[in-house]
């Protein structure tokens, strides 16, 4: 592993600039493996990017990992239930169907479901979701009633097809053909190797007045400035690049795309991971407040807390994640 003190100067892989940007040793604290890497931070466009690339990236993606481990068709085993989820996933995503709206007050869909309704969607847009691992978003617009939607993950083990007709196919981005209404990266775009080729490749697929909407962390937070390299969602060594507001703005602009809006959407993570990190409790132990709320180090008060806080960073525009709406002109 590179020592910062000895790495000298880089040249930032977003806007170029070469300089003696500052450098930050970060350990793998996921998994608890405790294994050093070394990013710096470019002081012109302030993307924070790691210095050498893992030679063997799929060590640090087991078959446990989080995107890969959920079976979404468990989630529609109950008849009943099936119905619910499908009326409040349909508004979740379309902000339309007045049943749909009152279950979603008691049930609320997920984020990443949610953050599709500022894009005007219809049951009949071609979605394409990058680096979306078993496909549970996309399973849930699917029964939704979602017709043309597919996905692809690089990291699968193989090709995967559901039974509803869901498909999510082993390639990279690079490998897709067709038109696509709206191509979405749910905290993905982090992980890749070449944003600015990633984003070439969008272009080329996206039709005139297309979306491409990016949910990834960002280092243009309160959560970066007060822990530094213990913030839970640097997640060293699988985050390449951790973008700034501007950063990621600025990259998007080369290929001619149009920032429609940014809105921050992080939640308590932000807090409670950091502060394990910050004492060595990795998110996979048995303390982790992942894992076992009760046997964790934090209290119902300490978590409500973290919440109240996170709202409040959310309206100000400094919480430590954000999705960005970009068109196609």
């Amino acid at each position: 592993m590179n020592n910062p003190d000895e790495v000298g100067s880089k040249l930032c892989r977003i806007c170029g600039t070469k300089a003696d940007h500052p450098f930050y040793c970060v350990r793998e604290m996921m998994y608890g493996l405790n294994e050093e890497f070394v990013y710096f931070q470019c002081i012109e466009c302030e993307c924070l990017q790691i210095v050498d690339f893992p030679e063997e990236i799929s060590k640090y993606y087991p078959k446990e990992y989080l995107s890969f481990t959920s079976d979404p068709s468990r989630l529609y085993l109950n008849p009943i239930e099936r119905w619910v989820r499908r009326l409040r996933d349909s508004y979740g995503a379309l902000g339309k169907g007045f049943l749909g709206r009152w279950i979603e007050k008691i049930y609320p869909a997920p984020e990443d479901l949610k953050a599709l309704a500022r894009i005007f969607l219809t049951k009949q847009s071609r979605i394409l979701d990058v680096g979306c691992g078993s496909g549970m978003l996309l399973y849930l617009l699917r029964e939704a009633g979602f017709s043309n939607v597919m996905g692809v993950d690089p990291h699968i083990d193989q090709d995967i097809e559901y039974k509803n007709g869901l498909r999510i196919f082993r390639q990279e981005i690079h490998d897709v053909e067709g038109e696509w209404d709206l191509i979405m990266f749910h905290h993905s775009f982090e992980h890749m190797r070449d944003p600015l080729k990633v984003l070439q490749s969008v272009s080329k697929l996206l039709v005139a007045g297309g979306c491409c909407l990016i949910r990834v962390p960002v280092v243009s937070s309160f959560a970066w400035e007060n822990y530094g390299v213990h913030w839970v969602q640097l997640d060293a060594p699988r985050h390449f690049f951790l973008h700034s507001l501007n950063s990621l703005r600025d990259l998007a602009m080369r290929e001619k795309f149009h920032l429609e809006d940014i809105v921050s959407d992080s939640d308590e993570f932000q807090f409670w991971g950091s502060e394990q990190y910050k004492q060595g409790i990795s998110l996979r132990s048995d303390r982790s407040y992942g894992r076992s709320p009760l046997g964790s180090i934090f209290s119902k008060v300490e978590m409500e807390r973290f919440r109240k806080k996170a709202k409040q960073l959310n309206q100000d525009s400094r919480g430590d994640q954000a999705a960005f709406y970009f068109k196609k002109g």
